[in-house]
């Protein structure tokens, strides 16, 4: 069976933007994508991702 797809944030509180994720991505299937109101925020290409989990693993959210 096939992991998921990870779960960067539910709410843009648990995301501060800083990128980690981005730079992480072994396959460069993450981009931050500008929302409404100016800020941008990690989105996963479901194509391009692996489910390596290296994503989660470097967010500093997730680590606290």
């Amino acid at each position: 069976m096939e992991k998921d797809i990870p779960v960067l944030y539910k709410r843009i509180e648990e995301c501060c933007g800083c990128t980690a994720c981005v730079a992480i991505c072994p396959k460069e299937a993450i981009s931050m994508v500008e929302d409404e109101e100016g800020f941008e925020y990690p989105q996963i290409d479901e194509k391009k991702c692996i489910r390596c989990y290296k994503c989660l693993k470097v967010c500093p959210f997730k680590t606290e």
